[in-house]
């Protein structure tokens, strides 16, 4: 079985010990530093765990890693993803899905996901590593999206760039609302 064909759950698991054991971190301190319990930790690091949005960023926080460290295996060198496919993460605050599409690999420093957003709850993300970078590219339907202080609202076509090491929020303001971000990282 390959690291694609194994139980995304599994995947984020091994994920988050190899991350850990990289850092030379104990699970104690990576629970004070993530914010999380320990017991959840130990769930999710076990594969019995069902991580948020949420938890796999502060989790890559916490590592000083890129989120996608977390969920996405190395990849072949070409790599096709069809609509529908790919990991997804799920927000346990709104109705928002990011899809992963290509990480970096070492050395390189940008992440690219599709996004899935329906109107309601605001996706608010905590800042992420310093000099992090966000670009979108709206592709149907039209959202606020940008630091939480001055969002921007966008449509089809629409691109923004704006800081991701700062609080900042996307809100679908139309059904169907997709997109693309890319995440730079320095």
């Amino acid at each position: 079985m390959t690291a694609d064909e194994k139980p995304p759950f599994e995947r984020i698991a091994a994920a988050i010990r190899r991350e850990r054991d990289r850092a030379g971190m104990s699970l104690t301190e990576l629970a004070r530093r993530s914010g999380l319990a320990k017991s959840t930790l130990s769930q999710l690091e076990s594969g019995s765990g069902n991580p948020s949005l949420e938890t796999l960023w502060a989790l890559g926080v916490a590592l000083g890693v890129p989120f996608s460290r977390l969920v996405d295996p190395p990849r072949p060198a070409v790599r096709l993803i069809r609509a529908g496919e790919g990991p997804v993460a799920r927000s346990g605050e709104a109705d928002y899905a990011a899809t992963l599409l290509a990480s970096c690999p070492p050395g390189a420093r940008r992440d690219l996901y599709r996004v899935d957003a329906q109107p309601g709850q605001d996706r608010v993300s905590e800042p992420h590593l310093p000099g992090t970078t966000e670009h979108l590219v709206i592709g149907a339907g039209r959202a606020l999206a940008g630091p939480v202080e001055e969002p921007v609202e966008v449509g089809p076509g629409d691109y923004l760039a704006y800081p991701g090491d700062v609080p900042h929020v996307f809100r679908a303001l139309a059904a169907g609302t997709a997109g693309v971000i890319v995440m730079e990282h320095r």
